[in-house]
Order: structure tokens, then sequence, then C-alpha cells
């Protein structure tokens, strides 16, 4: 019997590697399975899939490694993670790591609700409990299509934490106190979120060419949604687009497209604004505090950049307009997560 070719050692028998050099230097690989009969069947490009077909064809069972969480995992944070928005790929990851812990091992075949929920149980922080399940969820149902598992999601109907949506509301003087202690580009930064509502990360992603037809064009990261937000009435500006207009002007010297740039003319990114927040928010409760307001110190070191966002749909009265602006497909999610001071009613007599 002729011995195998070294690259094909590390496949079972009968199954064989195509490895072709393309042009741009790049590897492409591709498996087959030779039978007794000498007859070819192509088993695709990618290896697992690969195998389990083999074992099909061979009547054997799947590979046993295919078979626990640990493979599920890594192909899931390989082939599906980074295609996902850059914030969800960092939470993804942290998600995995705490599932790993405890799932990594497991067959996949042999993982029940009452798992889930023990995990569930165990965990102290519920809120990210609920994510790190959601995410499991996820992963079965993909390594369903992967053809990897059979049984039905152990992950449907196991009951999630209550949680308890932020509450915290940023009122005028929380602002105020804030905002005067912040520097050039922190100020555009809230200004821009105050009026547009958008999450941070869009925030910083604005940028003059944006503006097109008399709007503020916008693509959320999160969602991918679109928007095109006024920044004119009738030809003339409103206040979002007298902000862009101020912001224009500050920024005239400098060559960088975007919107939010420091005083060097350089985009401002998240890790760069949040040293800035927090810097102006410290400085602005030891201002409060050294004037006796010692309430307003604590309110302003809860104050968050993300609680701008919500502090934009609580001032819209309308709360179609709300949802609108924040790109939320239904009102009911604004009105439970984003709406924080109750609604205007008038006294009885």
């Amino acid at each position: 019997m002729r011995p195998r070719n070294p690259d094909n050692r590390d496949l079972p028998i009968n199954m064989y590697r195509h490895c072709r050099q393309r042009k741009n230097g790049t590897v492409w690989i591709s498996y087959y399975y030779r039978g007794s009969d000498g007859k070819v069947i192509p088993l695709g490009r990618d290896l697992n899939k690969a195998r389990l077909r083999w074992a099909e064809l061979e009547a054997k069972e799947a590979p046993a490694d295919l078979k626990t969480m640990q493979a599920i995992f890594d192909r899931y944070e390989r082939d599906i993670i980074p295609y996902k928005a850059p914030r969800t790929q960092r939470d993804n990851k942290a998600e995995l790591k705490q599932l790993r812990a405890v799932f990594d091992s497991a067959p996949i075949e042999a993982i029940t609700p009452a798992m889930i929920a023990q995990y569930r149980d165990a965990r102290s922080a519920k809120t990210r409990a609920n994510r790190e399940i959601a995410l499991l969820s996820h992963v079965f149902n993909i390594a369903r299509e992967w053809g990897l598992c059979e049984q039905a999601n152990p992950c449907q109907g196991v009951r999630k934490n209550k949680e308890k949506p932020r509450d915290y509301y940023a009122n005028d003087a929380v602002w105020k106190a804030v905002y005067a202690q912040a520097c050039h580009e922190l100020r555009d930064a809230m200004d821009l979120a105050l009026l547009t509502g958008q999450r941070p990360a869009d925030v910083l992603a604005m940028r003059r060419d944006d503006i097109v037809d008399g709007y503020l064009l916008v693509r959320q990261g999160k969602t991918d949604k679109k928007l095109r937000i006024q920044v004119e009435v009738d030809g003339e500006p409103n206040s979002l687009g007298k902000l862009v207009e101020r912001i224009n002007k500050g920024n005239a010297e400098y060559l960088s497209p975007f919107l939010v740039i420091n005083r060097r003319g350089q985009r401002v990114s998240w890790p760069m604004l949040r040293n800035r927040w927090d810097d102006a928010r410290e400085s602005a409760a030891i201002k409060a505090a050294a004037a006796g307001e010692q309430e307003l110190a604590v309110r302003i070191r809860q104050f968050q950049f993300r609680d701008i966002r919500p502090k934009a749909a609580s001032e819209i009265r309308d709360l179609s307009d709300a949802s609108v602006l924040l790109g939320h497909s239904t009102e009911g999610i604004t009105k439970r997560v984003y709406r924080r001071v109750g609604a205007i009613a008038k006294p009885s007599k």
C-alpha cells in the first residue's frame, strides 16, 4: 500500500486535501473523499463540514472533537464574530470567555435547559448573564445550521433575569455644570449628541460631507439603520443646522472632514472623548461640592455620556418623534428605556 502524502496524515482515512496557490500568494484548500472503488467525492472547503461528510460516507460517528462546545465556540469566534459591529465583537468575546469556562468541555447534545438555568442562577452579574445566554442561543442556532447539532435549542424557553432599565436623567443643573468644565471638542460632542439623539460612536463618526440637501445623514453603527435628520427648515438652519455651522467655523483651519476634532485637527476617538468626559465631570463635581451643593455633586458623578441620548428622547414631547430620531422600530423601547421624565399633566383645577 502506498504511504499517504504527509500533507494528509492529519486527515481520516480516505479523506484528502487539495492545495493550490493563487497568483496573489494565498493558498486555496479543498477536501475530497476517495473510497475503495476509486470514486472521488468533493467535501468542500470547510474542514469541519468535510469531516462530518466523511463520517456519513464511512458510516461512522462524527469525530468526537466536533461534538464539544469548545469546537463550536472556536468556529463561531472565527467565522461569525468578525462580521459583527466592532462593539458587538468586543462584547461577544467577553461573553464567550464566561461561557467557555463552564461549557467548553461539554458535548453539545448533552446541554439541557436545566443546565442553562443553573448557569443563569450561578452568575452574580445578572444582566450580563442574560447577554451571555442570548449569545449561547445564537451559537446553538448557528451550530444547527452547520449540521453540528440536531437537538432543539436548549436556551429556548429559559427564563431571563429581570432587568431594570437605567433611570438616570441629567437635568439642566447637571448638564450646565459639566458643560462649563468641558473642552471645545467635548462641548461639540455633547451638543451633537443632544440634538441628534445618536449613540456616542455615531456622533464621533459624523462628517461635514454627511450634510446633504438639508439633512444630516446618519448610519447607525449598531443597527445599520439610516436616518436623515433635518438641519434646515424652509431654507433656514434650525438648531442643529446652526450647531453644524458653528462647528464648521471652529474647524475651518483643519483638513479633517469629521465634525468632532481636537484643537490639533485630529478626529476624537472614544477613548479620547471618555478621558475628556471624566475630567470635565470630576471638575464639575468638585466645584459643586466646594460650593456646598453636595447632592448636585453626587448627581454629576452619576452622569454618563450615554445618558445624553435618553435626555434627548425625554425632552421631545412627541413620543413618535423621539422614537424616529433614536432610530427605534417601535415606540415601546423608546418609552420603556429612554423616556426618563414623566408626562406633562395639568392640575385637576
